[in-house]
């Protein structure tokens, strides 16, 4: 039997290779298979942490989840709209990280949308992001920066929606959809917030 700690690296092995797994090919392309070549092992030593498909899965869901919520982060200067910039700028495929983050993200919806167990954790995601964008949409309109009269919530529901319709767009069409093309986006879409 192996120690604990070699239990433990090669845990961490097998982590990293999902995440290249899923990076190069989304969940669909995401196999006992393809995860062993990444990993150049035979398919039985995956089957000492997965029992299957179903399980290897929801165990990259939290591989996903662990890299998306560890990975350095820009941190806005102020509150309000700066805050709510860097939220949906920290979101956007603007470095080949967060290219990646994003392709294993929206592959992930296809899986979530078919396993009840991985819906309700995408769906606990989006709620936990909205509230973060409401509270910075809340702050700017204590500030004075975007209307008062404005339902913070329906604000934070668009920015999301827009945030993650440019994800999508930037991944199908990255030379229409550079980073700073991206970017330019994010200001248009906070000035038009400013002047409603």
């Amino acid at each position: 039997m192996p120690a604990k700690g070699d239990h433990e690296a090669r845990r961490a092995d097998v982590a990293a290779a999902v995440w290249r797994v899923l990076a190069a090919e989304g969940f669909g392309g995401l196999t006992m298979r393809a995860v062993a070549a990444e990993l150049d092992a035979s398919t039985g030593m995956l089957t000492h942490y997965f029992t299957g498909k179903d399980e290897l899965v929801r165990y990259a869901h939290s591989v996903a989840a662990d890299r998306t919520d560890s990975r350095p982060m820009l941190r806005a200067e102020a509150p309000g709209l700066a805050a709510l910039r860097v939220a949906l700028v920290n979101v956007l495929p603007t470095t080949p990280e967060n290219v990646a983050m994003s392709r294993v993200w929206v592959s992930f919806w296809d899986a979530a949308l078919g396993d009840a167990s991985l819906s309700s954790a995408q769906r606990e995601r989006y709620v936990r992001w909205r509230e973060r964008l409401r509270v910075c949409v809340v702050d700017a309109q204590e500030r004075g920066e975007l209307a008062a009269s404005d339902d913070a919530e329906d604000v934070a529901v668009s920015a999301a929606a827009f945030a993650h319709g440019l994800v999508v767009q930037a991944l199908f069409d990255p030379q229409r959809l550079p980073p700073a093309r991206q970017l330019s986006l994010v200001d248009d879409f906070l000035a038009g917030l400013r002047g409603r």
